[in-house]
């Protein structure tokens, strides 16, 4: 099947934002096994518009158009659309309605601009957008079926997952079930991954597992994409596979799905009845950020600290040069008299010089409780941002292996010993 994106926007043509949406669709797409075979960025301009839209209906067989559904004078999908498809526009009434309704909820009146949003193509099928104004709708032009939805990331993302994807499935001829199973690691990279899992494919003899993978430093996704007559031949399918997957990745693996390594962590901490206090140096607290928002934090998550200053950190002065001694003080010191019954420490130094690719950095982990603690150093290059995101991935994978009972010290790829 042959499917083109189309987003539209003088901001995005020239680059003044990034076209984030374009990588989410193309991406979400891949995950259910469906492939984007172009990719057309196109301005607010209507001459331009429609020749990209007659363009695409001419050699795609499904188009999404990102953008141009709001209700200023440059937004111009609907207009360009029932021009493309040849038919008018008309007023949208149960649409209207449900604007009318936005704003009044909201204890705001529906400024008459707003109207626009509700003029859609006399042919057009309505995609619901619960989020927002915008109205997403589906339109034949050409040989092809063209999606319009809107360029708001959070309501566009909504109306590809309920609306856009299920519908091009199903044009597809795709089979009826498709699933996508998602691990995420960290310490191996793709190379490496992709090395261990050689042969997995080859556990489905039927060929409905699909390996695939996205790396996003310092963690790295793999996919297994499974398609099946139903959800039971998906799920026999996809059990040896992902068996096997846990096997070959084992400790790497941090979470599974929607689950996180924050996530993961808090998690864990709750089922011991536990307690968290964290320091970090360099890491601009990014440790405290991705844990103590979550849901449930309020009962686990206890004191963070945030410094860029090693002299002197609970009472424990800190000598010109950080080592094992100094960081398990400082751990100890900052579970005491916080009160938790665990606490992180993630201590930074970096090299001295410019910022470039062989620039490092050394990190020292402690964790503590009161009758255990556990020590890691770790050496990482590539840059300060580099060293950075590497040390917060790193602290908090030393914290989940502790937690889980794993070893705490085990190589990674990242580290340069």
């Amino acid at each position: 099947m042959n499917i083109e994106i189309i987003c539209t926007g003088d901001e995005v043509l020239t680059g003044k934002i990034t076209n984030t949406n374009f990588s989410y669709m193309a991406q979400k797409l891949e995950d259910v096994g469906l492939s984007v075979r172009w990719g057309t960025t196109v301005g607010d301009d209507r001459e331009t518009l429609l020749a990209a839209f007659r363009q695409a209906g001419e050699r795609a067989d499904a188009v999404i158009v990102n953008g141009g559904l709001g209700p200023t004078v440059d937004d111009l999908s609907q207009e360009i659309a029932a021009q493309a498809a040849g038919v008018e526009l008309v007023l949208h009434e149960e649409w209207l309605a449900k604007m009318q309704d936005f704003f009044s909820k909201r204890s705001r009146t529906m400024p008459p601009n707003n109207v626009k949003q509700a003029m859609l193509p006399a042919t057009a099928e309505m995609l619901d957008n619960p989020i927002g104004t915008a109205c997403g709708f589906a339109v034949d032009i050409g040989k092809a079926r063209f999606f319009f939805t809107p360029g708001v990331p959070r309501e566009l993302r909504r109306m590809l997952e309920e609306q856009v994807v299920p519908r091009i499935l199903a044009r597809s001829g795709a089979p009826t079930a498709i699933h996508l199973k998602r691990f995420h690691s960290y310490g191996l990279g793709e190379s490496h991954v992709d090395q261990l899992l050689t042969g997995l494919e080859a556990l489905d003899p039927t060929g409905g597992v699909k390996l695939g993978f996205r790396a996003h430093y310092p963690q790295l996704e793999t996919k297994l994409t499974v398609r099946g007559t139903d959800m039971d031949d998906v799920h026999r399918k996809l059990a040896p596979v992902t068996a096997e997957v846990r096997k070959r990745l084992g400790n790497f693996i941090i979470a599974e799905d929607d689950q996180t390594l924050e996530g993961v962590i808090l998690k864990a901490l709750s089922a011991q009845d536990g307690t968290l206090s964290v320091v970090e140096t360099f890491t601009a607290g990014q440790i405290a950020a991705r844990i103590a928002h979550m849901p449930g934090a309020e009962t686990v998550f206890r004191h963070g600290t945030v410094t860029r200053q090693l002299d002197h950190l609970f009472g424990v002065t800190v000598p010109p040069h950080l080592d094992q001694d100094t960081t398990e003080a400082v751990v100890r010191a900052a579970r005491e008299q916080t009160g938790a019954t665990h606490a992180l420490a993630v201590l930074i130094e970096l090299d001295d010089g410019a910022d470039r690719i062989d620039f490092g950095g050394t990190i020292w982990i402690g964790i503590a409780t009161a009758g255990r603690s556990e020590f890691r150093r770790s050496r990482i290059l590539g840059g300060r941002e580099w060293v950075r995101l590497g040390a917060v991935e790193l602290g908090m994978d030393c914290l989940r292996r502790f937690l889980q009972g794993l070893p705490v010290v085990e190589r990674i790829d990242f580290e340069k010993t």
